[in-house]
């Protein structure tokens, strides 16, 4: 008698070399974490971030969406806007574009309804360019996206919404100490990679507040764009005197100097030495290796017996203008007269 086995049993040798493979190369997922279809369906080194349910479930992380949730319902009630869940509410651009337009009293150029994916982008593209044209030079890391906003990834949402709501001095207490834990998928040469993130949304409220201290780049980039204008001419003209011997030049310091390239080697024209090439990433393409130059060149300054840049790298790579000013002025203070 001759056995058969049933269809769905048969599984071919690639299948079954390809499945273990997989299962020896992928890192374990967390207990209790579903990655849905449409999660796995990333090109390559592309990455997907979903929150943990264990986060979800936090009490500190319920009662900061609470508080958003009311602030947004008590800005917006005049527009007979009543938001009940973040992701389902805010993911299409509607409800932010009126929040930003209340807070912030611009008008902005988007169609009032859009029902279509495409539509709904692109108004989440118009917000969000006003959003971070507001916040990036006081300082922001911007960690939300059109596509993180749009695939209702409530991290995104939340750190947006966090942000607005510090920077326009909203009338409420955000709770401290507020964390998520996220879960990074890679996909890295046809396998699966996934991490268990921790994401800190708020601080303390002493830390949070502090964003508000004013000092005189904020004056500069809210009051005064003609001296803006004039400092941002200095520093040029400064860096390229010595990036020149290079045969470099720059024009724009908030783009030029984001991967941390520059600044590696304008430290070493400072300083007259050469930094070999295996210290960093000559040409970046992912953003940790562009933190990892801007980090490196923060070292090298501190050898030079400068005190530590109070900006963050993320903050340089993310093309925060005020961060790279800081910076920038820091080492025109001390090798301006240096040939």
């Amino acid at each position: 008698m001759n056995f058969r086995p049933h269809p769905c049993c048969v599984i071919s040798l690639s299948d079954l070399h390809e499945e273990g493979k997989n299962a020896i190369n992928a890192p374990m997922l967390p207990s209790g974490t579903d990655i849905h279809p449409e999660d796995t369906l990333l090109e390559e080194n592309a990455e997907r971030i979903m929150l943990d349910p264990t986060s979800r479930e936090n009490l500190k992380f319920k009662d900061l969406l609470k508080v958003l949730i009311d602030w947004i319902n008590s800005e917006l009630e005049e527009d007979r806007i009543i938001v009940k869940d973040l992701e389902e509410d805010c993911y299409d651009g509607q409800v932010l574009q009126k929040l930003f337009e209340k807070l912030s009293g611009r008008k902005l150029n988007v169609a009032e309804v859009t029902q279509s994916e495409i539509g709904q982008k692109q108004k989440l593209q118009t917000v969000l360019e006003a959003v971070n044209e507001l916040l990036r030079p006081h300082g922001w890391t911007i960690e939300w996206s059109v596509d993180s906003i749009h695939s209702k990834n409530l991290v995104a949402i939340v750190y947006l919404l966090v942000a607005l709501a510090m920077h326009f001095q909203a009338p409420i207490r955000l709770p401290e100490h507020v964390s998520a834990k996220v879960v990074v998928v890679k996909k890295r040469e046809g396998i699966l990679q996934t991490a268990l993130v921790s994401k800190e949304l708020t601080s303390t409220t002493e830390m949070m507040m502090g964003r508000f201290e004013r000092d005189a780049f904020d004056t500069l980039l809210d009051h005064a764009p003609d001296k803006l204008n004039v400092v941002k001419t200095s520093l040029i003209t400064f860096v390229n005197k010595h990036l020149n011997k290079l045969n470099l030049e720059v024009t724009e310091l908030e783009s030029q100097f984001a991967d941390g390239v520059y600044l590696i080697l304008l430290m070493g024209l400072l300083e007259n030495y050469f930094v070999p090439l295996y210290n960093f990433f000559l040409t970046p393409e992912s953003f940790e290796q562009k933190v990892h130059n801007v980090a490196f060149a923060f070292e090298l300054m501190q050898d030079g017996g400068l005190k530590k840049p109070k900006a963050r790298p993320e903050d340089v790579v993310n093309l925060n203008l005020k961060s790279t000013l800081r910076v920038l002025y820091n080492l025109f203070t001390n090798y301006k007269n240096s040939d």
